[in-house]
């Protein structure tokens, strides 16, 4: 049979489903590897469903662009939260999750063949996006620390660049950006926009999926708030905070000349976010307080139940601090393949965990770790099994 071909043949497969097929052939594993948290939706958001269902034209096509009373609320959760003020010169969308609103912004700002910087390690499916839309994605490394080098991400602009994209808190590695280097990148985008004489400028996509989980301290920054409304495009999400994975609702915040573009990309794939979820969206903004700091409150110690196991693994394996999101980035000391090691976790050790090659790394042996979809009994447990499987395999080597 002939084999058809397809601009889909350059995209990488998501790793996700490939692990998640390895853990369902070796039963009792338990998993560190997806990114989504342990706790449900607040009772909220599910009391505001009977008002959905009591209203019959909520079972027609709604604005593309999410409900009334639903931007009405992120427009205050914004100037709250995030110090992002609606100005007239910006304006909200809603989504089906931010993944949907990369999308978006992707196809809106680009042409073929334009390029998109992305810090590694990078969001596999940030750059599964890029290469979907037949753009490139220019690979600038971060620190040590992984933290960003600004004067890298300059020396990496090309007249074919049309955006820098951060993630803070960042996955896979779980830092926190600082806001000197968050708003550094966000001059570098404007100078270049300035320059670019009538010419295409340079966006900042700022992807905020993990905001609210901050631990020591620290305070997360949106780029949003610096002020620039012409070229910061920001993304968030209710997946995490509010454990809606499933219910797929994100929101972004884009410049308002690249609206129409938005809604045309957005109406052709989804037309509008599904209306139930964008009620229940609604409901879980009124949560109280206590919900998210009580559930974000027990992933923190989950957070140093996992740090004071790996901290075992000093010599064998090097950990980067991290105050943010859900996820430990380990460097493994060894020349294992790590999807080879990632199968041989999960079928001898009944563990499961993501390779680094999935985030752009792969001059060595890396794997990102996912905390959030555990609780302390069972982060317990888990953590032990990937300790002594790494002690185990990496040392018979």
């Amino acid at each position: 049979m002939e084999s058809l071909t397809s601009r889909m043949q350059a995209v990488q497969s998501p790793i996700i489903p490939v692990v998640g097929e390895l853990i369902k052939n070796s039963p009792g594993t338990i998993s560190l590897g997806q990114g989504v948290v342990f706790y449900n939706p607040p009772p909220e958001a599910i009391e505001l469903l009977p008002k959905f269902l009591a209203e019959p034209t909520n079972n027609l096509y709604k604005s593309v662009e999410g409900i009334p009373p639903l931007l009405t609320a992120l427009a205050e959760k914004l100037q709250t939260f995030n110090g992002i003020e609606m100005n007239g010169e910006n304006c909200i969308v809603v989504t089906a999750g931010s993944n949907m609103g990369f999308m978006n912004a992707i196809l809106a700002i680009t042409n073929p063949g334009d390029e998109i910087i992305l810090n590694t390690p990078y969001y596999f499916n940030h750059e599964m996006a890029i290469a979907m839309a037949g753009c490139r994605a220019v690979l600038v490394a971060t620190d040590e620390n992984y933290q960003l080098r600004p004067d890298a991400i300059a020396q990496a602009i090309t007249p074919k660049t049309r955006a820098v994209v951060t993630i803070s808190p960042n996955n896979p590695t779980g830092v926190v950006y600082s806001k000197a280097a968050l708003h550094q990148v966000n001059q570098i985008c404007g100078v270049q926009r300035s320059c670019a004489e009538g010419t295409r400028g340079i966006y900042h996509i700022s992807d905020e999926a993990y905001e609210y989980f901050t631990y020591n301290g620290v305070k997360h920054v949106s780029p949003g708030a610096f002020g620039n409304s012409e070229y910061t495009i920001s993304l968030f999400s209710l997946s995490k905070a509010y454990g809606f994975a499933s219910w797929r609702i994100g929101y972004m915040v884009i410049p308002k000349h690249l609206f129409v573009a938005v809604k045309k990309v957005q109406d052709t794939i989804l037309i509008c976010p599904p209306v139930i979820s964008q009620y229940a969206a609604l409901g879980a903004l009124q949560a109280k307080a206590e919900y998210l700091q009580s559930n974000i409150g027990a992933i923190s110690q989950v957070r140093q139940v996992v740090l004071d196991s790996l901290n075992r693994l000093q010599g064998l394996c090097s950990i980067t601090p991290a105050n943010g999101a859900f996820y430990f980035f380990l460097k493994v000391n060894t020349q294992m393949d790590a999807f080879e090691l990632v199968k041989r976790l999960i079928q001898e050790h009944k563990i499961a965990v993501i390779p680094g090659t999935t985030f752009g790394i792969d001059d060595g042996c890396y794997l990102r770790v996912a905390y959030g979809a555990l609780q302390k009994e069972t982060a317990k447990e888990g953590i032990e099994r990937l300790v002594q499987g790494l002690e185990t395999i990496v040392r018979s080597l």
